[in-house]
């Protein structure tokens, strides 16, 4: 992919940057929603940094991720004791988005900035073309290029992998952003974007792993 930037946003490290809030860069990739995407996760100092890891609802990077080490449970995934649907899990409170001291982008960054919804990362992987690279921009970090259909504006993932326990697993190989919305049916779940080469995914997985964080600004 040609990493070119046609437009007059900064093109800085190989990353479209269309401005700053606080010390945080973001990237317009002029989507409909006119939602604007961090140029690094949270947790990063740059956009090939893997950033920080977390369960979803938990603001808070930990060495063990588990339902044992999970924040909103009784050390079980049929315990929950909030965003719960179903009594088969655990106190019905039918909280389906996290809430603001529950969301790691708004507590790491500020108020100005939160966790994508499903439909928001939905948006970002319809409105890109994606391509994977293995060296991205000369850092020999691997991860998924997204090029704007829009704009041409570039975004980064690095393939971070996700955390089960004190292990990092498929690093190298795909990328994990959580959204802020749990998943309906199964209480025990959350959406979150998987990318790698060959595929990209929305699909719910158990809250109690560490993810990367991705911040979204309007």
């Amino acid at each position: 992919m040609d990493l070119k930037d046609k437009n007059n946003d900064k093109f800085i490290d190989g990353i479209s940057v269309s401005g700053k809030i606080g010390k945080h860069t973001y990237v317009d990739l002029g989507l409909k929603s006119g939602i604007k995407w961090a140029t690094s996760n949270v947790g990063a100092d740059v956009p090939t940094n893997n950033g920080d890891y977390f369960a979803w609802g938990e603001i808070r990077a930990k060495k063990a991720y588990s339902w044992k080490t999970y924040k909103w449970c009784m050390k079980n995934h049929k315990k929950l004791t909030k965003y719960c649907t179903s009594h088969l899990y655990g106190t019905v409170d039918k909280k389906l988005i996290l809430e603001e001291d529950d969301d790691a982008a708004t507590a790491n960054w500020g108020k100005e900035w939160r966790m994508p919804t499903i439909a928001e990362l939905k948006e970002l992987t319809k409105g890109c073309n994606w391509e994977f690279t293995e060296n991205f921009n000369g850092s020999n970090v691997a991860g998924m290029i997204g090029r704007s259909k829009k704009n041409n504006n570039v975004i980064f993932f690095p393939a971070s992998g996700y955390r089960s326990l004190s292990n990092t697993l498929k690093f190298g190989i795909y990328s994990y952003v959580w959204s802020s919305t749990l998943e309906k049916k199964y209480s025990d779940g959350a959406y979150s974007l998987g990318i790698e080469e060959y595929d990209i995914d929305l699909n719910g997985d158990y809250r109690a792993f560490g993810q990367s964080v991705r911040a979204v600004v309007r």
